[in-house]
């Protein structure tokens, strides 16, 4: 088996090992304070701090990249003839593993980022990092916006020349979707 190394297994790897190291901590103060974190009064005062701390930048940059690759992905998806990102993934049964394969690989590098840099943020903040909550919140700037600008730069690329979108094995005219 050929084990091959590259920037994105490097930077999971980052990730999984500081959620891994965080984890215990975490559970320690569960165990001491008996309220999970993110279900606590402190997770949504402790979310406006991280919107005036360290690291602020990236509650606009990473919503910004988001997007951008949803729309380049919208706009593959129009050329391809296939229905808008979230109408497939509602409509169509057989092809929804597909779409969020594809879809996770477009965003993996951006969901590892977000979720390091929401470890990097809590650690200089409140020196204390909760995993549950990294991992939540890192994936939620991404998710979003990600989806709503791949539907909307497909549709748009049909009104703008595309007869209809191929649904399965047959073509269904816009009019009809």
């Amino acid at each position: 088996m050929k084990l091959s190394v590259t920037r994105s297994s490097v930077l999971t790897a980052i990730v999984i090992a500081l959620l891994i190291i965080a984890t215990p901590f975490a559970v320690w103060e569960f165990i001491l304070t008996g309220e999970l974190y993110i279900l606590s009064h402190r997770f949504g005062q402790d979310f406006i701090a991280r919107l005036h701390g360290p690291g602020r930048l990236r509650f606009i940059l990473q919503p910004t990249i988001a997007t951008i690759l949803g729309a380049r992905d919208g706009i593959r998806d129009a050329r391809a003839g296939r229905l808008p990102f979230l109408s497939a993934l509602i409509l169509s049964k057989a092809n929804r593993g597909d779409l969020l394969r594809g879809a996770l690989a477009s965003v993996r590098d951006l969901v590892a980022v977000a979720i390091l840099l929401d470890i990097i943020s809590q650690f200089l903040i409140f020196r204390m990092v909760h995993p549950g909550a990294a991992v939540i919140l890192g994936p939620v700037l991404i998710a979003a916006p990600y989806a709503v600008s791949r539907a909307l730069s497909n549709r748009i690329s049909h009104w703008h020349g595309a007869a209809g979108y191929r649904y399965g094995s047959k073509w269904v005219k816009t009019d009809d979707v």
